[in-house]
């Protein structure tokens, strides 16, 4: 059990390799918008910052992450992710901006230069 920050990251584990599929990981974890902020931070700042969003994970406060709350984690990030994608495109489909999408619009928008 960690007791302080520093000793997450203990010096000499293995480090974490970025493979050519560590992206969905990557933005899986913190979230696509905080995973590119980690982009342009040095690692004791990113080990830093994850270490505060371990905190935020570990709902029951013990210290540890468990696999339950590493999955709704996830869940909470995907579902913010998607929600926040919704609301980007819907500016796109919604042409008439009557907050509906009709039939048409969807069309016009998904195939407009096609018809």
């Amino acid at each position: 059990k960690p007791t302080a920050r520093q000793e997450r990251a203990r010096p000499g584990a293995a480090q974490h390799e970025d493979r050519p599929g560590f992206q969905y990981d990557h933005e899986a974890f913190p979230g696509k918008e905080e995973a590119r902020s980690f982009d342009q931070l040095s690692p004791e700042e990113s080990r830093e910052r994850l270490g505060k969003i371990v905190d935020r994970i570990d709902d029951n406060k013990d210290g540890y992450i468990t696999t339950e709350e590493l999955k709704t984690w996830i869940k909470r990030v995907q579902k913010r992710y998607i929600y926040e994608n919704v609301a980007k495109v819907w500016k796109d489909y919604d042409l008439n901006k009557d907050d509906k999408i009709a039939w048409e619009e969807y069309k016009q928008a998904t195939y407009g230069y096609y018809l």
